[in-house]
């Protein structure tokens, strides 16, 4: 490969060409880390005719590649591909244009989520979609996995705020998908885009669509004794006619480890938490808030909070979005987790976590976006005992399988990537998977975009309980 990637010197100069052992470490691997995999190089473009320079180079050698912005995808979607390229587009991070007048906004792949609503705040507006990792995570990526956040309930995912994008196509073709019109035309071609994982190209621009601050918040935090309780009021409350911008559930292990780390004055002896934020024009969420007091008061919650200021609703909010993270303060390993469930079976399913938990003898913290039934248990395990990454692999495929059997979904937000493409089958039949196989090699003939994930080709390596995956015995890449 020498030959090739001195055609890649051509392109890139050696500060944005990395090929040494210790420039490709922080590129092995993404937020999923039980796997590791060494690319053959990584390459940092900074326009878009070096994105297409590089996907001919590619085609033309038969190299395969993922895109990749902050690595923070949570089931191996911006995994290396072994003996393939990394495309890095962070430093693609410009705000091309922001129109207020027409509350679009116009970025390219490496721009950071929040940074959107920063940009926007002056003119009162700001983009809805707000993942966990909105601080670091890239728009590329978002779209990528059709990316959610706590106030999706309301709002819905990335792809309800996507109105338009520039792709490289991997056949280094460029083509417009969409358009700053809330009114498509035609095949819904950007729909199909988002939340490919990477798989039908490179989207080197993105139209977003902003919305207008709310006027006013109502913030709740509720306690309850039992999380079924807390699961139970989420259903309550949508029942109950009421549409909140977000409703989010945390368990006490949640709970003390976002308390450890952030002091966010949560109820140390809670078994779950419940927060409920209403959100729109004064006299609406005023008339809503008295409304959702009743039904809390009638849902067996034993304390209620209410944010009596904006420092206050951010204190609520810093311990949920924190507890990810938060929750390695509990132990030295973890997987997460992201399956879905009807709101109707978040207690039927929040019970039988509880018990596989109790079967598996691994802890299982639950914080997840109640709202729309989507679930993200923490399993915590010691990677340095043996048998426990197995042990915590196999509960994880138990609770996607158990998602699935109660009506929901195996991903939510999180994408399928490595981890769960074992379990496709699960929900979809063999033709079904066929056609979306049909689809994908109509734009990549060769498979070379994110090649190897997805598709249930054999068991994801990440959920592969029956000792070590071929890659791992040829040292290609192994686990910690």
């Amino acid at each position: 490969m020498n030959p090739a990637l001195s055609e890649l010197g051509r392109i890139y100069p050696p500060e944005r060409l990395l090929v040494q052992p210790g420039q490709l470490v922080p590129y092995e691997s993404d937020a999923l880390t039980a796997f590791r995999a060494r690319p053959l190089a990584v390459v940092l473009p900074e326009t878009t005719d070096e994105v297409v320079q590089t996907i001919g180079w590619c085609a033309r050698h038969k190299v395969p590649y993922v895109a990749r912005g902050s690595g923070t995808s949570l089931s191996g979607g911006s995994l290396p591909v072994e003996g393939g390229l990394v495309i890095g587009l962070n430093r693609m991070n410009k705000l091309l244009r922001l129109d207020p007048a027409e509350r679009v906004a116009v970025v390219q792949p490496g721009f950071i989520n929040l940074e959107v609503s920063n940009a926007a705040a002056p003119y009162g507006l700001y983009y809805a979609p707000d993942p966990s990792s909105q601080p670091v995570s890239t728009i590329g990526g978002n779209l990528a996995f059709n990316s959610g956040g706590a106030h999706c309930l309301k709002y819905g995912m990335t792809s309800n705020h996507v109105l338009g994008a520039k792709v490289v196509l991997p056949t280094g073709e460029i083509v417009e998908l969409g358009s700053q019109s809330l009114e498509g035309v035609g095949p819904d071609w950007l729909g199909l885009f988002v939340g490919s994982e990477g798989l039908m190209g490179i989207a080197v621009e993105v139209t977003l669509r902003l919305l207008p601050k709310p006027e006013k918040y109502h913030t709740v935090l509720a306690a309850y004794d039992s999380l079924e309780k807390a699961g139970n009021a989420v259903a309550a409350v949508v029942a109950s006619g009421l549409l909140p911008g977000a409703m989010e559930i945390m368990d006490h292990l949640a709970i003390e480890a976002a308390e450890a780390a952030v002091k966010a004055g949560y109820p140390m002896d809670a078994r779950a938490l419940l927060i409920v934020e209403l959100e729109g024009e004064a006299p609406e969420v005023e008339a809503e808030a008295r409304h959702l007091g009743d039904v809390i008061a009638a849902s067996g919650a034993y304390e209620v909070r209410v944010a009596r200021d904006a420092d206050e609703r951010a204190k609520i909010w810093k311990g949920r979005k924190a507890a990810f993270s938060a929750v390695g303060r509990l132990s030295p390993d973890y997987l997460v987790q992201d399956g879905v469930v009807p709101r109707s079976k978040l207690g039927q399913a929040l019970l039988e976590i509880e018990r596989l938990s109790q079967q598996y003898g691994l802890r299982v913290a639950n914080v997840f976006h109640a709202g729309d039934g989507n679930l993200h248990p923490l399993i915590l395990y010691d990677g340095k005992v043996k048998g426990q990454l197995e042990q915590a692999e196999a509960l994880a495929g138990e609770i996607l399988k158990l998602c699935v059997s109660l009506g929901g979904s195996i991903t939510g937000e999180h994408g399928v990537g490595m981890e769960k493409k074992a379990y496709m089958p699960a929900m979809f039949s063999q033709a079904d998977l066929a056609l979306m196989r049909r689809i994908r090699r109509a734009v990549d003939p060769d498979e070379l975009a994110n090649r190897g994930k997805m598709f249930p080709h054999s068991e994801a390596p990440a959920l592969t309980p029956h000792g070590p995956h071929p890659l791992e015995k040829a040292g290609v890449i192994w686990r910690e």
